[in-house]
């Protein structure tokens, strides 16, 4: 399975450590294609790609094409994330938000009213559950395969 893990860069990098905890969780399911978003080393200014931002646009665009499911981290605020999940959306890829209410951050009503409880889920978690969160998740995706 190739998964896309969003999370915010340029909007802020508060929430790294959540994103490696997360991307290590998703690495027991399958390549994930977008794991970069998850180092320490990128700060909000981003990556320094050969190209520049229309390389980044790119090659994020073409592993969303490429996934099966996209996971998605909200808590952040981020324009990058919103962007792919509308993409993703599109392209009818199965999507999981997370969000972590004890921020004290409100989720936008765009991706809290998107959820469908099928293509697009929308999970509140707590950090320390995370990795349950995840799990029931993928054990819902093995069931659907199976029917």
């Amino acid at each position: 399975m190739k998964v896309y893990f969003c999370g915010s860069v340029r909007g802020g990098r508060e929430d790294v450590r959540v994103y490696r905890r997360i991307v290590e969780k998703l690495q027991s399911y399958g390549r994930v294609l977008s794991e970069h978003v998850s180092c320490s080393e990128i700060s909000e200014t981003g990556e320094d790609a050969a190209g520049g931002d229309r390389a980044i646009h790119d090659r994020d665009l073409d592993w969303l094409q490429e996934s099966d499911v996209v996971v998605a981290e909200v808590t952040q605020p981020s324009l990058g994330v919103g962007y792919e999940l509308g993409r993703a959306i599109a392209m009818e890829t199965r999507i999981l938000c997370l969000f972590r209410p004890a921020s004290g951050r409100n989720l936008s009503a765009m991706i809290r009213g998107a959820e469908d409880g099928d293509q697009f889920v929308v999970k509140n978690y707590k950090e320390d559950e995370v990795e349950n969160v995840l799990e029931e998740f993928f054990n819902g995706l093995k069931n659907l395969k199976r029917a």
